[in-house]
């Protein structure tokens, strides 16, 4: 019997337990999550009103039900107060880690650091109830704000500061967060990006939900279409259509709405400016208060597929910054790291350390890849991991392991959230949503949580 440990339960970890089950009947599978919930960013990155991909949570569920594949939640690898990474190895003859990226990417630009310039990647997490979030004032006086990327986390944020609560009510967003944003007199949202409109990388259907919001007009400035070097026609499918919408958008009359989106193209944020004072460069804009606006540099195509500065500035008024430019992976105590592409070393999945595969350790997803590609990606990506796993079972099983690992973690002062505990958090969760006259409502703190789970 192959004992695997799979470090992480969202799509990457699930489909690897998936592919492992099916492809060897002997081998037993324990999905090992820090959260006392499962299914990763499906719970935790995906927009609560896009009930069709969180409905993928379904299709999860059924790996983490195998008679093969047990979860055990709220069990921290590695870290201050976690399991150490070498003590999980001595569990199991082989440890998948699929622990995605973390964090996020930074701009590198004076004033980021300002009180109310933003990852998206924590403005996610708190609308989506992640126990490690808090409201940080994230909305508070915001009457406008700017999002700094032009990819599908841009869309979602861009669409989530104007929804109205007509159209939240029915998702499973936490209480706190929804009436923070029904209450949020947000009039103006900015999505920029430095580069130009066929260059940007939202899809065709994230991009046309904007232009759907109830109240909401959706504007493009003319000028960035017309800069665009690209032709059309010999794009790919996806951003010709992304151009059909834009300029569809640009072509429309003024409405009257009471939330504007603009998209806007060819501007590089250059220094997130304060409220009042004088910025770094000694011009109008910046002090010590919470971000007043962006100071962003025209620019222009290269004719290299890149953009260069023009040297022409323009200052954007706002009271939120939210950088949506991308993830990236962080260290795990105990593993190799590339800090260049914040990922795992690894040949076809298998840790490589010293230039040598290291005997029983794997990683699969975006610590394997990087932040690349789509959900439905991780699922060539676990397959090739997985693969490499069961062609090593015969000099990993030679290796001996407790028989059951879960007495192990307990005897180490682990008590895991088993599957049991989890369906105690959704029961839990069902009536906070009938308590509010709601459907399902996430639990967003930890003790919540694991008293639900307690309750099993």
């Amino acid at each position: 019997m192959l004992r695997v440990a799979v470090v992480g339960s969202g799509p990457s970890g699930c489909y690897t337990a998936q592919s492992l089950v099916q492809g060897d009947p002997g081998v037993h599978v324990d999905v090992v999550d820090r959260l006392p919930c499962p299914y990763g960013l499906v719970r935790y990155g995906v927009a609560p009103d896009h009930e069709k991909i969180k409905s993928l949570q379904g299709s999860l569920r059924t790996v983490l039900e195998h008679e093969r594949v047990r979860f055990l939640g709220g069990v921290r690898v590695g870290g201050p107060g976690g399991l150490p990474v070498e003590r999980l190895r001595e569990l199991y003859h082989a440890v998948v880690y699929c622990v995605g990226a973390a964090t996020d990417r930074r701009l590198g630009i004076p004033g980021e650091e300002l009180p109310g310039s933003w990852s998206a990647t924590d403005f996610v997490a708190w609308y989506s109830a992640h126990p490690d979030a808090a409201d940080a004032g994230f909305l508070h006086g915001v009457r406008s704000a700017v999002v700094i990327g032009v990819g599908n986390v841009a869309v979602d944020v861009t669409r989530m500061l104007v929804r109205g609560a007509a159209e939240l009510r029915p998702t499973d967003i936490p209480q706190a967060a929804l009436d923070t944003l029904t209450a949020s007199g947000i009039a103006e949202v900015h999505m920029v990006g430095r580069r130009g409109p066929s260059q940007a990388r939202f899809t065709t259907k994230e991009l046309r939900e904007l232009g759907g919001l109830p109240g909401t007009e959706v504007t493009v400035d003319p000028a960035d279409l017309a800069l665009d070097p690209a032709d059309p026609a010999a794009l790919p499918a996806v951003q010709r259509r992304n151009l059909e919408v834009l300029r569809g958008w640009a072509e429309r009359p003024p409405a009257d709405a009471a939330r504007r989106i603009g998209l806007r193209f060819f501007l590089r944020p250059v220094e997130v400016l304060a409220s009042g004072g004088t910025s770094r460069s000694g011009e109008a804009g910046s002090g010590e208060g919470r971000v007043g606006a962006v100071r962003f540099e025209r620019t222009a195509p290269d004719g290299h597929g890149g953009v260069t500065g023009t040297g022409r500035f323009e200052e954007v008024p706002a009271q939120v910054v939210l950088r949506a430019v991308g993830y990236r992976g962080v260290p795990l105590d105990g593993l190799p790291f590339d800090a260049v592409t914040g990922t795992v070393p690894n040949a076809a999945g298998r840790v490589v350390r010293d230039g040598a595969p290291s005997p029983g350790e794997y990683v699969a997803g975006w610590i394997k890849r990087g932040p690349t590609g789509v959900i439905g990606t991780n699922r060539p990506c676990a397959k090739e991991t997985a693969a490499s796993v069961l062609a090593d079972a015969p000099a990993l099983v030679a290796r001996q392991v407790p028989e059951d690992p879960l007495a192990a973690l307990r005897a180490a002062g682990i008590e895991p959230v088993l599957w049991t505990g989890w369906l105690a958090i959704e029961r839990a969760e069902a009536a906070l949503g009938a308590q509010l006259g709601r459907g399902v409502v996430k639990l967003a703190d930890w003790d919540a949580l694991l008293t639900a789970a307690g309750s099993a």
